[in-house]
């Protein structure tokens, strides 16, 4: 995939978004707003994307997205609970009716044994009350790993999206 086949599927995302009357919210963190661009550069996407909170410190994540200091030393940034709270905060926080959190390890430093380079968590959740977590490991380089995250990230919004048709 490349930033173009990253449009085309943004595209296609806030078409059905808007076809659903949804609107999205990003909580972002390795992909630093990527999601949010990807979303934006589509024209009328005021129409069903509200708006990108770019969390790249711990700081952040707790001041803006109300993720608890708790969930983030016990578990670390880059966790399943940071961005399940990630998630919720964004809907919280913003007129949004669906989110996407993501937190990772772009490289190519920062990983260990136990969170490598190409680890990157994700959350799905919408005012209805669903909430879907995962957990990815990409290969590549920094910028291949942001890329990747940026699809995958859509890519599961729009099979969400289809299933509530």
């Amino acid at each position: 995939m490349n930033l173009s086949e990253l449009h085309i599927l943004s595209k296609r995302v806030g078409i059905k978004l808007k076809q659903q009357s949804q609107v999205l919210v990003t909580a972002e963190s390795c992909t630093g707003g990527g999601i949010a661009t990807a979303i934006t550069d589509a024209s009328g996407s005021s129409s069903w994307f509200d708006r990108a909170f770019v969390t790249y410190s711990n700081e952040a994540k707790m001041e803006m997205l109300d993720v608890s200091e708790t969930t983030l030393l016990e578990h670390g940034a880059v966790s399943e609970q940071t961005v399940k709270e990630m998630a919720l905060g964004a809907l919280q926080h913003s007129r949004g009716t669906f989110s996407i959190s993501v937190s990772g390890i772009a490289g190519p430093s920062g990983g260990s044994d136990e969170k490598p380079v190409g680890t990157v968590c994700f959350g799905w959740a919408n005012s209805q009350g669903e909430l879907e977590i995962e957990t990815m490991h990409f290969s590549g380089n920094r910028e291949e790993v942001r890329l990747q995250a940026c699809w995958h990230a859509l890519e599961h919004l729009e099979d969400m999206l289809d299933k509530t048709e």
